[in-house]
């Protein structure tokens, strides 16, 4: 459901779907035999602490030191190759870093730390079919276009030529605007790379993407060493931000970080307001995922960056396991992602801040520990992607979250993206209030109809070529 009560946007949303592939970041490790899973189960407010009670610590233990993922990926996908699929996308992206540079092929930099950080310009193949939110990692190399996200340019740059290549790619987005995404703990290079193609793939924005990524070392026992490595990184990500705030051409920002990059982002804008005495107007969307952040360090960074604040979105996710080990490890206090938005003082606190909130706790999508929801969401992807290109807030008093998926979905073909924004609105209809009101006016837009609509899909598929897509989606049809 959804509701607006003063400044505060408050959304529950209610959505079944298959689970997604394993996230960058916590991934699931196989415990027992049969590839089971660790399973926090807590009836009560405090957060699941099972690992940590009844020698649990062995537990945790080999939580920390299994290899984690989905079975891993080939080192050295960075390696560009030609791009032989005439239906795939390409996605290109600049690239700032504070990591050291590899010295293997195909790797471009490590998770050591850099002395001065260094650019480099990227551009990824998507595949022409793949399950939406998915990063189709090749299973060897060198990689097939055609089924596999792959590198087809992989260059550094020079401070001089990076700043070229942000003035001409921020001219030809429509609105002149640059997108930052900050990763989160746990991620290697080509992580960080491949996961911000797949976001802007999916969400369809168009300004010029631009990676931060900071020295982490892709290794779950590394927490320290890349909690440190975020304050490392925190005047150059300022340097970054003040420079897009003087540059001319560029007319708008917006930033999106994930989990230990909230961290990163957060003392990145609050630095550059304390030294200019607010936040540049050009900054508009700040959107905060899964943040592993401490809420009462949040609420200070929050007052540090003065009365002039850009449109704070926080998505949360009360069934966190990530954030919930987080919380053990910083002394019992809670993490921003995943608060209870309704509960004392928060709710009061978020609406004072204006912050937008989007909870997706019943959000069945992103890894094993639900902390990777915001990029393996279709839905939610779309509604971030509506955001930045749309200039629009991500909820409105008078519409509901279907009619914010609908809206998401119009942007190739009228007729097409009304009909696949009420298959994503169905489910929620039920729930929500004001998309139930305004579902059968949508539906008989589309259909002509006003009785009934048509069985929903359960699954989504992405094609990129018109000529594949009919066959590869025809499939998920009822």
């Amino acid at each position: 459901m959804a509701d607006k009560r003063g400044g505060l946007h408050w959304w529950r949303w209610e959505r079944n779907s298959g689970d997604g592939e394993c996230g960058v970041t916590w991934p699931v490790a196989s415990l027992i035999g049969k590839g089971s899973t660790v399973s926090i189960e807590t009836s009560s407010d405090r957060p699941p602490s099972s690992l940590l009670l009844s020698g649990g610590w062995l537990v945790l233990f080999a939580v920390l030191v299994l290899p984690a993922g989905c079975g891993g990926h080939p080192k050295g996908v960075l390696t560009p190759v030609a791009d032989t699929s005439p239906d795939s996308s390409r996605v290109s992206m600049l690239i700032a870093t504070t990591r050291g540079r590899s010295e293997h092929a195909g790797e471009m930099f490590t998770g050591e730390r850099a002395r001065a950080p260094a650019f480099a310009d990227i551009t990824v193949s998507i595949p022409p079919v793949r399950k939406a939110g998915e990063v189709a990692w090749p299973k060897r190399l060198p990689p097939n276009p055609a089924t596999d996200f792959a590198t087809v340019k992989a260059d550094e740059l020079t401070t001089d030529v990076a700043r070229t290549w942000l003035n001409a790619t921020v001219k030809k987005s429509p609105d002149r605007s640059v997108l930052v995404f900050v990763h989160g703990f746990n991620n290697r290079f080509e992580d960080a790379v491949y996961r911000f193609a797949q976001i802007v793939h999916d969400s369809g924005v168009k300004s010029a993407p631009v990676l931060v990524t900071w020295p982490s070392r892709g290794s779950l026992l590394a927490y320290g060493y890349d909690r440190e490595s975020t304050n490392y990184t925190r005047n150059a990500l300022e340097a970054l931000f003040q420079y897009l705030a003087a540059d001319q051409e560029v007319k708008e920002v917006s930033i999106l970080a994930h989990s230990m990059g909230n961290w990163l982002a957060l003392e990145g804008l609050r630095q550059m307001s304390i030294r200019n005495g607010e936040l540049p107007a050009k900054f508009k969307n700040v959107m905060l995922a899964a943040p592993d952040v401490d809420v009462d360090v949040f609420r200070s960074q929050i007052e540090d960056m003065g009365k002039r604040q850009a449109r704070f979105t926080l998505f949360v996710s009360r069934d966190d396991r990530a954030l919930a080990f987080s919380r053990r490890v910083w002394g019992d206090i809670p993490r921003l992602g995943s608060i209870d938005p309704e509960g004392h003082p928060y709710k009061q606190e978020l609406e004072a801040n204006k912050i937008t909130v989007i909870d997706l706790t019943k959000v069945k999508a992103g890894d094993g520990l639900h902390h990777s929801k915001f990029a393996e969401s279709p839905e939610v992807v779309q509604l971030i992607g509506a955001r930045i290109s749309e200039g629009q807030t991500l909820t409105d008093s008078r519409m509901g979250l279907g009619d914010h998926l609908i809206a998401g979905t119009t942007g190739v073909a009228a007729a097409a993206g009304n009909a696949a924004g009420l298959v994503l609105a169905a489910p929620v209809a039920v729930a929500d209030q004001h998309t139930r009101d305004n579902y059968s006016h949508h539906l008989s837009n589309v259909t002509g109809q006003t009785g009934g609509a048509k069985k929903a899909v359960a699954g989504r598929c992405i094609a990129n070529g018109p000529a594949m897509r009919e066959a590869a989606c025809d499939s998920s049809r009822q």
